[in-house]
């Protein structure tokens, strides 16, 4: 690459970081569907035209923005896995549930972008489907590893609905064809509950209900992780 191509690109990362941050600015202020290009321009002083070479439609700038929302919680989950002990795999499901946590109270407006209310007109493109997944396969692989070390419980979810059990077989038999079925069937059901406990504390919909926060939030993660099996019995007092 030349010089002058990689002064280029550079320039063009820079141009797309700067109209990324301008665009979570205005969905923090007024919220995803009230996002507009022109308005993203004219903050920039850019003209609409340039703007649209970098993000032809509102639909390509919130699919960006929403890549990165899955992606920067992904990373977050991923570094709980890897700060916990593989031999312990109840304290390494704690740490990713607590990551995600720690991220959502951090970024809740990017929480909101992936997790909220959806967005009117808005369908979101197969761009996302592998970063959104990065999560529930965290999760997955302290399942995954605490039974390849033999350290993987009996799941309390116990007999998996007919109904439902063709589509967890299918979830297993792609992701994770070693696993129990009633072990992936109670991970798809922690990974909807660890969403909900986050957006719960994100929207604040406790209402007074529970105040001490973190230490709810921590046993309700170890619940979950009896639930599929990587940690027995309650959780220490």
């Amino acid at each position: 690459m030349s010089t002058f191509q990689g002064a280029r690109e550079r320039a063009r990362r820079e141009v797309t970081a700067a109209i990324k941050d301008e665009a979570r600015r205005r969905v923090a202020a007024e919220g995803a569907p009230r996002l507009s290009l022109r308005a993203v321009a004219r903050e920039l002083g850019m003209a609409s035209s340039a703007l649209y070479r970098y993000f032809p439609s509102r639909d390509d700038l919130l699919t960006a923005l929403i890549v990165d929302a899955y992606d920067a919680m992904g990373e977050a989950a991923e570094a709980g896995l890897a700060a916990a002990p593989r031999t312990d795999p109840g304290a390494r499901w704690v740490r990713v549930c607590g990551a995600v946590r720690d991220w959502g109270l951090a970024n809740p407006h990017e929480f909101g972008l992936v997790h909220g209310t959806p967005i009117p007109g808005y369908a979101a493109p197969r761009d996302t489907e592998q970063p959104g997944v990065r999560v529930p396969l965290a999760l997955l692989a302290v399942a995954r590893e605490a039974h390849e070390d033999g350290l993987l419980g009996r799941p309390a979810w116990g007999v998996t609905p007919e109904p439902v059990r063709a589509d967890t077989k299918a979830v297993a038999a792609e992701f994770a064809p070693e696993l129990p079925e009633p072990a992936v069937a109670a991970l798809l059901a922690a990974w909807a509950q660890l969403i909900g406990l986050v957006s719960f504390e994100v929207f604040g919909q406790y209402n007074g209900a529970i105040t001490a926060h973190e230490v709810f939030f921590a046993h309700a993660a170890h619940r979950l992780a009896v639930e599929v099996g990587v940690a027995a019995g309650p959780a220490a007092s």
